[in-house]
């Protein structure tokens, strides 16, 4: 059956080294099932909940992936994403969860049309690259900005904004030392290195009586809390447009570089540059987006993680149903996803973040006319707390300064009509 449905011979693999690579793949992303919930609960949305729809949502886009298209490529609520729903459109904006979820379940569809129509690709091109790297950035900076926060290292205050909190105090000390500990193991290919990281400082924590322990095993929390809770009338709202695009927008680049990425690492990439089944692949990605928010949570991407699996010898489905397993068994730690106090958590947002922060390094910095929109994009997300006002003021800045300095015809179609309406947007809306 499994010859069947996954063509083990043809890709020159076996079930024995599929699993491996499953579990190899789990256990470098395995950090969401505890960060995701944590960071969506500064939404007001219930823990347990979120717990078992970060599961259920991961779980099921691994099958998609595994069984609609054959790829070794693992999916679960993205970062980044998740912190722009909590801290943005809940906290900033002050919209309800409910609302925030209709937003992730609208984009998701709109993702999914542009999935199936040639238009994805059309979306993708009319970018420039200094943008799209400045816009990987800018969602790193911003969790380093919310890593810093929950560890309390960076605190508000009313003359400067902000500035550093008590460095001597338990959270602060142990974040630093789970960062410490988590780069370390990374550097030298620990498998599992950030999930180490999260379990060894909420351990410590709880042997010093720092943090209380609840368990480590017990049934699956009910989803139901959040299950379908999607307000789609509260979403449609005119002033909702950018939030919409905003998901939509990072989830379009986030899940094409990745998935272009994975399929050159791989080795599944033709010689002209093709994926074989791409489309196939693209409408599981955009499906789970769509899915995930259904169950309960914030856009379902795909990880970058993936790789790991993919060196460990993963080259078909077998591999992301493997980890889609992995993840419907996470669903009974709900206790010790409970246990896990926010500044252990805090070192792996950090650590993703400086992951991140590498797309500066893409920019095109000899030419200044590419180089300060994309600064613009990348710094505006921490400042303003935003990644959609990141995204809009890099669109605008870049076809300004192109068109002022007479270089307009550099300035795509898609680029100059996004750039308008954000104008637009800002004007009417502010």
């Amino acid at each position: 059956m499994l010859e069947r449905l996954f063509k083990l011979r043809e890709n020159k693999t076996n079930v024995r080294t599929e699993l491996v690579a499953g579990l190899t793949t789990f256990l470098a992303m395995a950090y969401i099932i505890f960060v995701n919930p944590a960071i969506l609960a500064e939404a007001k949305m219930p823990f347990g909940a979120v717990f078992a729809a970060t599961c259920m949502a991961a779980a099921v886009g691994c099958f998609l992936m595994a069984f609609l298209a054959n790829y070794p490529i693992a999916l679960a609520p993205g970062m980044g994403l998740n912190a722009y729903f909590a801290f943005g459109v809940v906290g900033g904006m002050g919209h309800t969860w409910q609302v925030a979820l209709g937003c992730v379940f609208i984009s998701g569809v709109i993702f999914l049309i542009i999935s199936v129509l040639p238009i994805r690709e059309w979306i993708v091109n009319a970018i420039p690259k200094s943008l799209k790297m400045a816009i990987a950035a800018g969602i790193g900076l911003f969790l380093a900005l919310i890593a810093l926060k929950n560890a309390g290292i960076v605190v508000a205050h009313p003359a400067t904004l902000v500035t550093h909190g008590k460095m001597t105090s338990w959270p602060v000390v142990m974040a630093v030392l789970g960062f410490v500990l988590i780069v370390a193991l990374e550097h030298r290919r620990i498998m599992g290195g950030v999930i180490i990281g999260i379990l060894v400082v909420t351990a410590v924590s709880i042997l010093a009586g720092q943090q209380k322990f609840v368990g480590i095993f017990d049934a699956p929390p009910s989803i139901g809390p959040v299950f379908l809770q999607m307000d789609l009338a509260g979403a449609l709202k005119v002033g909702l447009v950018t939030v919409v695009f905003a998901f939509l927008f990072v989830d379009l680049f986030d899940n094409t570089g990745t998935l272009i990425a994975l399929a050159h690492r791989g080795g599944f990439m033709r010689p002209d540059g093709t994926v074989p089944r791409l489309r196939s692949v693209l409408i599981s990605d955009s499906a789970a987006a769509m899915l995930g928010a259904a169950a309960g949570t914030s856009t379902t991407t795909s990880y970058i993680e993936s790789a790991l699996g993919i060196n460990a010898g993963g080259r078909t489905g077998l591999t992301a149903a493997a980890v889609g397993v992995l993840f419907l068994l996470a669903l009974f730690l709900s206790p010790l996803a409970a246990s896990i106090p926010a500044y252990a958590t805090a070192p792996a947002l950090l650590y993703v973040a400086c992951l991140m922060a590498r797309g500066l390094t893409e920019i095109e910095w000899s030419d200044v006319t590419e180089a300060a929109p994309a600064v613009i994009a990348a710094i505006a997300m921490p400042f303003t707390f935003s990644i959609a006002d990141g995204i809009a003021f890099g669109f605008i800045s870049y076809a300004g300064i192109k068109v002022a300095a007479g270089r307009y015809r550099e300035v795509h179609p898609a680029v100059a009509i996004l750039a308008v309406l954000f104008v637009i947007k800002y004007m009417v809306i502010g």
